[in-house]
């Protein structure tokens, strides 16, 4: 248990459920036996009927079962309902058009869900459907499909919301990114969600989570420097880049050997380059990250060059934490960072 000179603070804590303590603290309630996080929507017990553990093993051990509304076993996206329900359910029909109407028709108040959504992943359940969708109509385009059989195959009724779309996830609208190409972008699936790679015949430049808010503008950047010659399709560098993928998320091998071209100042490649070198299964501080680049006072910047971080995963920013042991911003989604933190647990 955590010492109780803490207790006034956790409590306060628990009755404004604040994120900060997330995966740091976790409350067991005597009178029913149950354990929960401190942003558990249920009812607050009374302080005295509260014990408070550092870790779900040690609430587990004294006696105490998880709750099942906040579900504090599962990653903190998971634990939400609603959440939980609606990505399965996203997952199971990537192609559905969603609108508000049917989130109420399922009894769900849309407003609610909105809020939500924005607090795990940074944008709303609809925005997150839409971009799922484009993925068909993403594929079309790859192949030299005419406009209309994409924006079919994307679920879209209209030529203007799926351009709209599309230059919303991708940067550019559809007819800008046909035809040959140095750089190509294709859609990798994985089990955190699908993600957008970007390579040529050599490298990988970018590997993002399709539903992170900044992938538009990295997009947009990328193309600059590219000189505007992103287009759709796939490279060796592609491919290798999903046969890697495949083979971390599976357990066989955390290691990543596909060449990475990095787009950034001296500074943020000096960064990164260090991020590749902490080990699978291990994590490291800010403070850590900036004495290794021989910058030991510049915390907030290295702070800063690992949000701008564009190649997800395999420069793997996610193994950053607070020197406090907290789950600090990840710009992918705080629930993916704790369950690529759990994946590699296994490779430590």
């Amino acid at each position: 248990m955590l010492d109780l000179t803490e207790a006034d603070t956790l409590y306060a804590a628990l009755l404004a459920r604040d994120p900060a303590y997330e995966g740091r603290a976790y409350v067991g309630v005597i009178t029913t036996g149950i354990f929960c996080r401190l942003t558990c929507p249920a009812r607050k017990p009374l302080r005295e009927n509260c014990r408070w553990f550092s870790d779900v093993t040690a609430a587990q051990h004294a006696g105490f079962r998880p709750c099942r509304r906040c579900w504090p076993l599962a990653a903190r996206a998971e634990g939400d309902r609603i959440v939980s329900d609606l990505t399965a359910r996203l997952k199971a029909d990537p192609t559905r058009r969603w609108t508000e109407s049917d989130l109420s028709a399922m009894g769900l108040d849309p407003s609610t869900v909105r809020r939500a959504f924005r607090r795990h992943f940074g944008q709303s359940f609809l925005q997150m459907a839409r971009a799922s969708r484009l993925r068909g109509g993403l594929q079309t385009l790859a192949k030299g499909a005419a406009m209309i059989e994409a924006q079919l195959d994307a679920g879209f009724d209209s030529a203007s919301g799926f351009r709209h779309a599309f230059a919303r996830l991708f940067g550019h609208p559809p007819h800008q990114m046909r035809g040959g190409a140095e750089l190509r972008a294709d859609w990798i699936d994985t089990p955190l969600g699908g993600m957008i790679a970007i390579a040529d015949d050599q490298a990988l430049h970018l590997l993002e989570f399709i539903d992170r808010k900044a992938l538009p503008e990295g997009l947009r950047r990328l193309s600059r420097l590219a000189g505007g010659r992103i287009g759709l399709g796939r490279s060796a560098a592609t491919d290798r880049t999903e046969a890697e993928l495949d083979s971390y998320f599976e357990g066989r091998n955390p290691r990543f050997t596909v060449p990475v071209r990095l787009h950034g100042t001296a500074f943020q490649c000096r960064v990164w380059q260090t991020l590749q070198a902490i080990p699978a299964g291990q994590t490291r501080s800010y403070a850590w990250l900036a004495g290794q680049i021989g910058q030991p006072t510049a915390s907030r910047a290295v702070a800063r060059a690992n949000a701008t971080n564009r190649v997800a995963v395999v420069v793997p920013c996610h193994r950053v934490i607070g020197a406090d042991g907290s789950m600090t911003g990840y710009a992918g989604g705080l629930w993916r960072k704790e369950k690529l933190i759990e994946a590699e647990r296994r490779y430590a």
